[in-house]
This record gives C-alpha cells, structure tokens and sequence, in this order.
C-alpha cells in the first residue's frame, strides 16, 4: 500500500536510539491500524459499503432469481435494512431498496472513502516524526554543546595541572639546592668555629708556658743582686 510505503520511509528518518525508534513505530502503527479498523461506534449501526470489488449489481429479491434493476459502485455506503440468506437489502442514497449479495458489503469504508482520512492522518503523523526528529536533533546538539565545554574545561584543568607539576618539580628542585646550599654553609660556619676555637685553645696553651718560663726567670736573676 503505498500509504504504508510512505509510512515506513517517515519512520525510517526518524533519529535517536533503536529503542526510541521502535517505541515511535509501534504508536504510530497502532494509530495508524486504529484509523483502519472498523470502529464500535460503526460496528452497532447499520451502515455499510459496497466492498472494493468494482461495480456490484443489485436485484429486487433476495435471490438470483429475482432481476437485475441496477448497480451500485465499488465503495459506495448503503444502509443495511434487512438480511436474507446469502442477501441483504440496503438502501441506497437516492433512497431506493435494492437487494445485494452480503459477501458484496463490508463493515468498513471503502479505500476511496478512508483514503483522504488516511492521507489527513498520514500527514499529521509526518509532522509530528519531524517535531519529534527536529526536537531530537536539538536535544542531541544541546548535549554535544555540553560535553564539548566539558571537555574544554577538562583539557583547560588538566593543562594547569600539569603546569602545576611542572612548577612544583622546579620548586622541589630550587629547595634541594637551597638545602645543599646551607648544608655547605654550616659546614664553613662549623669549620670556623673550630679553627676560632682552635686558635684560642692553642693561644691559652702557649700563654700558659710562656708565662711560667718568664716568672722563674725573673726570680733567678733577682737571687744574684
């Protein structure tokens, strides 16, 4: 049907995951078969239509027998007066009661009746997959917008992180040279200490022989005048 047809390439377009799309179709063909199917409200009347099996001759009895006084076209609607055997006694729209087959009526509309319907209906659903995709499309961008700034404020923390570690590796490292600085100071404070102390040491020691030397000198020479 090329109704179908048309259908099933709207929903082919259709955007957005395989479990979407399926959700989408199977609404779509559940309104669609809604629209196909003989509703209850006309299943209680008696309203019926010559099925879609070209021109239909109509008789004035309820029988082969009985003559042929006319026709009735493929999808014409006729209500439903009387059932008998193997006919059924319609009246048509210029009001004339006529016999025709039962096997010649349906319970639905005829193709060239639901077709505007349908082809309404069909239009609607195609409006409604493009809201649908264009909302989608919009949907899918807004989420690529956000994950691009995600992204560029993911790379924008990690560039300073590592510009953080970069600076933190030459702070470690100013700090080691800093510590083998000092250490080398204390070691020269140290060995000047050691050498100040060293001198004085050894200037006491030197005091303490002259000295004596000296002090008995002077009492021997005071002995001989």
């Amino acid at each position: 049907m090329p109704i179908s047809r048309h259908l099933f390439a709207l929903l082919s377009r259709v955007s957005g995951s395989a479990t979407q799309r399926r959700a989408l179709r199977a609404g779509l063909f559940g309104t669609l078969l809604a629209i196909i199917a003989p509703a209850q409200a006309q299943q209680a009347t008696n309203d019926r239509w010559v099925s879609d099996s070209l021109t239909t001759y109509v008789r004035s009895g309820p029988t082969d027998g009985y003559r042929i006084v006319g026709t009735l076209t493929s999808g014409q609607k006729v209500e439903l007066l009387d059932t008998q055997g193997d006919y059924s006694q319609v009246r048509g729209e210029n009001g004339d009661r006529v016999w025709i087959r039962s096997a010649d009526l349906q319970e639905m509309p005829g193709q060239a009746e639901r077709l505007p319907e349908l082809e309404q209906k069909v239009a609607e659903l195609s409006e409604e997959l493009r809201t649908i995709d264009d909302n989608w499309k919009a949907r899918v961008q807004g989420m690529q917008e956000t994950l691009d700034s995600r992204k560029a404020l993911i790379d924008e923390l990690e560039a300073r992180r590592q510009a953080l570690d970069t600076a933190l590796t030459a702070t470690e490292s100013e700090l080691r040279d800093a510590q083998a600085r000092l250490g080398d100071e204390n070691n020269q404070v140290l060995m000047r200490y050691m050498v100040y102390g060293g001198s004085i040491a050894g200037a006491g020691l030197l005091a303490g022989l002259i000295i004596p030397a000296m002090t008995r000198g002077r009492k021997r020479n005071d002995r001989w005048f």
